[in-house]
């Protein structure tokens, strides 16, 4: 048996996957499965319980510890499985004592058989009020090296539960920022992603309140070896002028930005409880296309949601042209346990699964544009495993011959499928 870890949902869990990896093996825990969950939608919470089921029926005699958002969220669910061996809270995930402590105890043999209550390590995810360090090194099987800045969130959109499952938002320091990306680019990274559940909240609850663009300005005077910095999901109306200043003038700030919009409709906006309304979503688009003409825009939004009707829900299949979108994640509605809009008067199913394919279908044709626009055009390309790589604006290329991960090559395609650019 080997140690493997399972990892759902955002870029923060491939950070934090990465990391009890390293410390589950420091700590001797080479025959253990860690499935690390996610919970923004009931469906991710099916894949993980599925997830366990399936590890502990291809290897019986291995140990599976859940955690993450799901297990933080509902540890008594998780616990109730015979399949679970142990469920971690997110707190104590990223503690190498945590890990340690399995090791040199009988608990995991012992756990599957006893009471599900002595399953449980979850403590307190609101009590958390400082960010440490998460080390995941750089992956071998990653191109990129990603860095936890900020976790939790201090907002309380009526759809999300993510905050019951990260806490209250805090912040990684300036100096461990750079420190940390120093280390990845001394180890060979090209490129660093900044991640974060609320990204642009970063620095309020550190000494000076340094902002975003304050770190990712300090960051590239740092490191001028560095090539690339890109910038995980961010929410529009947190950008701060010294960001607005590093996407207009920093060349190796990637020209792409994922945004946290949800909806094009203003009243179901107020009804999710977010801080934008459609005109400062399209107007934000314009204004940074103006100071870095070359950058894509992505985007998550949900079909769906209680109350949206047809005319409401055509706002928000129209903000994917008006504020030219090109890569959309699109999110079938699912009502989270604890959450306000769980309580508001649901659509049926056939309604929200019918609507979320007519946006996902006009994702497909936004981003059949965008591949189209970059046709014949010389791009820079990380390349990747797989003959696969990303241009500055996140765009994949797919390359017709093998080439070596991990390099910065000028490529120009001239055909694409439905998902990539093709180059020789």
């Amino acid at each position: 048996m080997a140690l493997e870890v399972v990892t759902f949902g955002c870029r923060l869990n491939i950070v934090e996957g990465e990391a009890m990896r390293r410390q589950a093996q420091a700590a001797g825990l080479t025959d253990i499965a860690i499935v690390n969950s996610c919970a923004v939608t009931a469906e991710a919470t099916r894949q993980t319980r599925q997830a366990v089921r399936r590890l502990r029926r291809e290897q019986p005699g291995r140990p599976v510890v859940v955690t993450g958002c799901a297990a933080q969220i509902e540890p008594e669910r998780f616990a109730a499985m015979p399949e679970t061996a142990r469920v971690v809270g997110n707190a104590e995930k990223m503690r190498a004592a945590t890990w340690a402590d399995l090791a040199g105890s009988n608990s995991l043999a012992a756990a599957p058989d006893g009471d599900a209550a002595d399953k449980i390590a979850v403590g307190d995810i609101m009590a958390q009020s400082m960010l440490g360090s998460v080390e995941s090194g750089r992956s071998p099987r990653q191109t990129r090296g990603f860095v936890q800045v900020q976790n939790g969130c201090d907002h309380r959109c009526t759809f999300c539960v993510i905050p019951f499952g990260r806490g209250n938002s805090r912040s990684l320091a300036l100096e461990a920022v750079v420190s940390q990306c120093r280390r990845l680019t001394e180890a060979g990274t090209r490129e660093i992603v900044l991640t974060g559940v609320d990204l642009t909240s970063y620095g309020r609850d550190l000494d000076g309140a340094p902002t975003l663009g304050r770190l990712v300005r300090a960051i590239l005077r740092a490191l001028p070896e560095l090539p690339r910095l890109r910038l995980s999901s961010i929410d529009a109306v947190e950008v701060d002028d010294d960001l607005r200043q590093a996407i207009a003038t920093e060349s190796r700030l990637m020209p792409h930005l994922h945004l946290s919009l949800q909806a094009g409709d203003d009243l179901i906006l107020k009804r999710m409880k977010r801080r934008h309304g459609r005109d400062d979503a399209i107007r934000f688009c314009a204004e940074m296309r103006s100071l870095r003409p070359d950058i894509a825009f992505g985007a998550d939004l949900i079909a769906g949601f209680p109350t949206e009707d047809e005319v409401m829900f055509a706002r928000s299949l129209d903000l994917i042209a008006e504020c030219g979108l090109s890569f959309v994640h699109a999110f079938p509605y699912s009502a989270r346990p604890g959450t306000p809009a769980a309580r508001m008067p649901q659509l049926c199913g056939e309604i929200v699964s019918e609507r979320a394919a007519r946006l996902r279908a006009s994702a497909a044709a936004a981003h059949a544009a965008h591949l189209d626009a970059r046709l014949g055009r010389p791009l820079s390309v990380l390349t990747e495993r797989g003959n696969t790589g990303r241009a500055e604006d996140f765009t994949l290329v797919r390359f017709g011959s093998v080439v070596a991960a991990g390099n910065v090559m000028a490529v120009t395609a001239n055909a694409a499928d439905e998902r990539a650019l093709l180059a020789a």
